[in-house]
């Protein structure tokens, strides 16, 4: 795995490990920051930006498909990063799911 590689699976980790912690807050807390507004817009914003990374990925993989495909990463490496952009992808929708209800709650 080259470093590029392996420091983009450090923050998808990390990204999903934010969203999950913010999410369980956003969840079983009343408010986070006082106004329930706020603390909608914050869930919904970070949410966006986790996905954004898996998202920017798939693109990525749109793109490599089409010029190189021998430089894809192949076998379980590549069934890891994809399970990993999912894992990232589902914790930001829910993020969003949690911030959109706070929003019009």
């Amino acid at each position: 795995m080259d470093r590029s590689r392996r420091r983009n699976v450090m923050v998808l980790w990390g990204l999903v490990l934010l969203a999950i912690a913010f999410g369980a807050l956003l969840h079983h807390r009343r408010t986070l920051t006082g106004l329930p507004l706020l603390d909608g817009a914050l869930g919904v914003i970070l949410g966006l930006y986790v996905c954004s990374h898996p998202a920017a990925h798939a693109i990525d993989l749109l793109f490599q498909a089409r010029g190189a495909p021998d430089e894809r990463a192949s076998g379980w490496a590549g069934l890891g990063w994809l399970a990993l952009n999912l894992l990232a992808l589902l914790a930001g929708w829910l993020l969003i799911f949690l911030g959109t209800t706070r929003l019009v709650g």
